[in-house]
This record gives structure tokens, C-alpha cells and sequence, in this order.
């Protein structure tokens, strides 16, 4: 892995790894994507694992989706219970008042 140690320019974009890649390659098992690159001293190729972008802003979305979800339901529970307690406090008052 000459890219770890030396500067490297990209030859080939990060891409799905095809299922020959994913078997058989190290790389590929972490994220399923890779790029092919070139060391600057050595002239190797070489390539690297990345993650893909366009996979990276669904499971963004994804993730502020559920939060938002979340969000309106924990609201939701804290007007359900803020009516619960005014009711209470309305009937405490109720029963104040009728005891004079």
C-alpha cells in the first residue's frame, strides 16, 4: 500500500466494487467501494478504499429523517403531557374553589 506512505494522484474515481473485486480483494470488504490510484515515486498502482459520496448523503438523510421523526414524536408525548397536568391543576383549582 504505496499510498500510505507516499503522495499518490487518482487515476480511477471511487466505485463500487464489482463481486470478483469484493472477493478477492481487502480493500473492497470495509465499504464495498474503491479507487484505483498511482504513487508518485514508486509509479505503482495501487488501490485504495473510499466511501461513496451519493451512499453517504443517503444515510445522512437517512439519519436526520429518523431524528426528525423522533422529534415530533417526543413533542407530541410533551403536549400530550402538559395537558394531563393542566387538566390536574385545573381540577385542583376547581376543588379549591368549591370548598369555599
Amino acid at each position: 500500500q504505496c499510498w500510505r506512505v507516499e503522495d499518490y494522484v487518482v487515476v480511477q474515481e471511487c466505485s463500487r466494487c464489482s463481486s470478483f473485486q469484493a472477493k478477492s480483494m481487502n480493500e473492497c470488504k470495509p465499504t464495498g467501494f474503491v479507487e484505483k490510484v498511482t504513487c508518485a515515486t514508486s509509479k505503482r498502482d495501487d488501490f485504495k478504499r473510499c466511501r461513496s459520496a451519493v451512499l453517504e448523503a443517503h444515510v445522512f438523510w437517512r439519519f436526520v429523517g429518523s431524528m426528525m421523526g423522533i422529534a415530533a414524536l417526543f413533542a407530541g408525548l410533551v403536549l400530550q403531557r402538559q395537558r394531563v397536568l393542566d387538566r390536574r391543576a385545573l381540577e385542583k383549582v376547581r376543588k379549591q374553589i368549591e370548598s369555599i
